[in-house]
């Protein structure tokens, strides 16, 4: 076991044939530890011809799963790196930070929750492998989380299917198989607010879907407020897409047609020598419109918020030290 310095900058970019292992698996970390020890005995005893190796990401949780990670590391008999961030930056970035330390050949990433069943991660990356894909999205029958959150899931998705180009009915789930090339493109991408699924639908449309089990969470609540997914879902809406301008400006166009037609009633109203309506409905008018301008401006403000964080190079992770296995630091013997 060691630790060392990394930076985003120093993500591995080896070619195709270079691939120690036919499989890693990248799994964000946050208040997680209770299930990881579980995760990584499931996944330990899983057999992929040519190997695999497990990275696990730590994203500063507040728990002892720092300590649990590194104690899993240490005991481990199969290749497994723990990367530990310097603070919260959410899973997308987690994800962005694990793949950069991903040595597979296909990479899959999932939760730390146990709600994706460790025995579904080989025959996902199967389907993947035999049938060429760049990327496999899992789908459930019944997904086993709260109503209000499949809710909002659908609403993404529909958003998704207009604003990143999704292929329709495909579900977007953070069990997803990449190929090793698809996961090193979006690598490229350094921005502050990555968004691993739209990233994807820039780099390919060489894209799968496998059903698989979705199992109730095994420990704990989920660390999904509605304030991350929010803020989840504007990395999507703003990041990947410009149509929120575009519907800024049609919005505007509609009001300004509103106005002219309503100018032109007042118009002919004072033509016919009848009293215009008052005040109650120009306040409403005003309202309205200031409404859509105060919009607007939120919309622009957004963006330009985005690129001036992005122009100043906030960092779309910082890893504080990286932790290996044994297995983990000679590849080669462990494939």
């Amino acid at each position: 076991m060691s630790a060392s310095k990394a930076s985003p900058s120093e993500a591995p970019s080896a070619p195709a044939s270079d691939y120690p292992f036919a499989l890693s698996i990248v799994v964000p970390v946050y208040n997680g530890a209770d299930s990881v020890p579980a995760l990584v005995e499931a996944l330990s005893a899983l057999d992929v011809p040519g190997g695999l190796e497990i990275v696990l990401v730590n994203d500063c949780s507040p728990d002892n799963s720092l300590e649990v990670c590194r104690r899993l590391a240490k005991e481990a008999s199969i290749p497994l790196t723990v990367v530990n961030l310097a603070r919260n930056f959410g899973e997308h970035n987690a994800v962005m930070a694990g793949l950069g330390h991903a040595r597979g050949a296909y990479i899959i990433t999932m939760d730390d929750d146990l709600q994706n069943p460790p025995e579904e991660v080989v025959r996902l990356w199967r389907y993947a492998h035999d049938n060429h894909y760049d990327v496999v999205y899992t789908y459930y029958a019944q997904k086993q989380h709260a109503a209000w959150r499949n809710l909002g899931s659908r609403f993404t998705n529909w958003c998704a299917d207009i604003l990143i180009d999704k292929p329709k009915g495909l579900y977007l789930s953070s069990f997803r198989c990449m190929s090793g090339f698809a996961a090193r493109a979006i690598l490229d991408h350094a921005g502050p607010f990555p968004y691993v699924d739209g990233l994807l639908m820039q780099v390919t449309q060489n894209i799968g879907r496998l059903q698989v089990t979705h199992l109730p969470r095994a420990a704990g609540r989920s660390n999904y407020t509605l304030r991350r997914l929010v803020r989840l879902f504007l990395s999507m809406f703003l990041n990947f897409s410009v149509m929120p301008l575009r519907l800024s400006t049609m919005a505007g166009i509609g009001m300004a047609s509103l106005g002219l037609l309503g100018f032109l009633i007042v118009l002919f109203e004072a033509l016919a020598g009848e009293t215009p309506q008052g005040w109650a409905s120009l306040m409403a008018v005003t309202l309205l419109l200031a409404g859509v301008q105060l919009i607007m401006l939120g919309v622009l403000g957004e963006y330009l918020g985005r690129l001036f964080l992005t122009v100043n190079r906030k960092p779309q992770f910082v890893v504080r030290d990286v932790t290996r296995s044994a297995a983990a630091e000679k590849p080669g013997e462990a494939a």
